[in-house]
């Protein structure tokens, strides 16, 4: 794969890649779709339906851990392919497809079957994605780059939910004419794939593509530091369960469902107008320690949602989840960017992905095991020790700069 646009002329501002930007649009408006729904749906399926906190946990893990098995496969066939545009379109396209299946269907069955093909899109487009970023651009910059991608997905985090309070009120909390309206944003979101994001030209002196990615030949190439930045990811991702959780957490102090999405939306902002700016830092600083910034931010938010009471204390909590979303999202993408050959980078986001996902399913029954039985400071209290733990493990790593 082609790695960068020409080098800028001495002196000149170096500019993110239009690709870069048409790909955070697209994120930003399929992000818009999904959360209009996703800010609604635990609550739908647990106050309409009926559903218990532990299956919405078990639902969300593994609708998460299907579309992280599903990267591993799209990231090889695109590292196959030499090329990663079609695989994004179709996951994008099959999300799209499923967003009406949400007002139409009759019971939960149906709401399950929709989430899953909508995170088996996500998982197609994922690793490629992903790969695409790094392949446009040079490695001193990727922090920022893939800082833009996460800041534009999140405005779209926070835009859906609040579509979502504002249909509500106008609707008087009709469910499915929020989940109607979602639709469109989603298909926008294809048109601009489509339309602005362009696969770079192949150098001549580039790898040929390799024929079996998932080979032992081709994973053998995958280094230690590539292994190590997974390790890391995985405990990281135990500590960070689904965010479904802050939504429950805002409904055990009364908040009512026409106001749930305000949660994701406070994150989300959070999380915004923090993740290119930890990019920036990771590209001038180090990658590792912007990542131990948002591990402390992490254990922070934990310990204030498991033990602040009120609405001010669950404020603060979201807004410390937020921000440790913003300074670790987007630095992971550029350390696995940093840390794999750029014939297997698809590859290498795909296997990232399905192992984070495992343990993100893990985190996500854990979560709602522990608040069935124990309560939310359970749940809160184990994600801080996990949180903790990954902390612990970064400490000699520190100082691990972009390659």
């Amino acid at each position: 794969m082609a790695t960068t646009d020409p080098t800028p002329a001495p002196g000149a501002k170096p500019r993110i890649h239009p690709s870069v930007w048409a790909l955070g649009f697209v994120s930003m408006l399929m992000d818009i779709s999904s959360e209009m729904i996703h800010a609604l749906l635990p609550i739908y399926m647990v106050a309409v339906l009926g559903t218990s906190v532990l299956a919405v946990g078990v639902i969300e893990g593994m609708a998460e851990a299907t579309a992280a098995v599903t990267k591993v496969f799209s990231g090889a066939w695109s590292d196959r392919m030499g090329k990663r545009k079609p695989l994004a379109l179709l996951g994008y396209g099959l999300a799209a497809l499923t967003k009406p299946v949400f007002p139409l269907a009759p019971g939960l069955e149906w709401l399950i079957g929709a989430r899953f093909i909508d995170r088996v899109g996500k998982g197609i487009r994922g690793a490629p994605r992903d790969a695409l970023v790094a392949d446009v651009t040079p490695p001193e910059q990727r922090g920022a780059a893939y800082g833009l991608r996460q800041t534009l997905d999140t405005i779209g985090a926070f835009l859906g939910p609040l579509l979502a309070i504002g249909l509500m009120w106008l609707t008087a909390s009709h469910f499915q004419t929020v989940f109607w309206v979602a639709v469109i944003p989603a298909m926008l979101a294809l048109l601009v794939l489509a339309l602005f994001v362009r696969e770079p030209e192949r150098p001549p002196t580039a790898a040929a593509p390799p024929r079996s990615p998932l080979s032992r030949q081709q994973l053998a190439q995958l280094d230690r530091r590539y292994w190590w930045v997974v390790a890391l990811a995985m405990v990281f991702t135990l500590a960070r369960f689904s965010e479904a959780f802050l939504i429950l957490r805002s409904q055990s102090l009364g908040l009512p469902a026409l106001w749930a999405p305000a949660v994701l939306v406070v994150m989300a902002l959070a999380f915004s107008v923090s993740a290119y700016p930890a990019g920036v830092l990771s590209d001038r600083l180090g990658r590792t320690g912007v990542l131990q910034i948002g591990l402390v931010l992490l254990i922070a938010a934990d310990l204030v949602l498991a033990f602040a009471p009120g609405w001010v204390g669950l404020a603060a909590g979201v807004v410390l989840w937020g921000l440790h979303m913003g300074f670790t999202q987007g630095v992971f993408g550029a350390l696995v960017a940093d840390s794999a050959p750029a014939q297997l980078r698809g590859t290498a986001f795909g296997l990232f992905h399905l192992l984070t996902g495992i343990a993100l399913l893990l985190a996500s029954v854990i979560a709602g095991a522990l608040w069935d039985v124990f309560g939310h400071s359970a749940t809160f209290l184990a994600g801080a020790a996990f949180a903790t733990l990954a902390l612990a493990g970064m400490l000699p790593q520190t100082g691990l700069r972009a390659r």
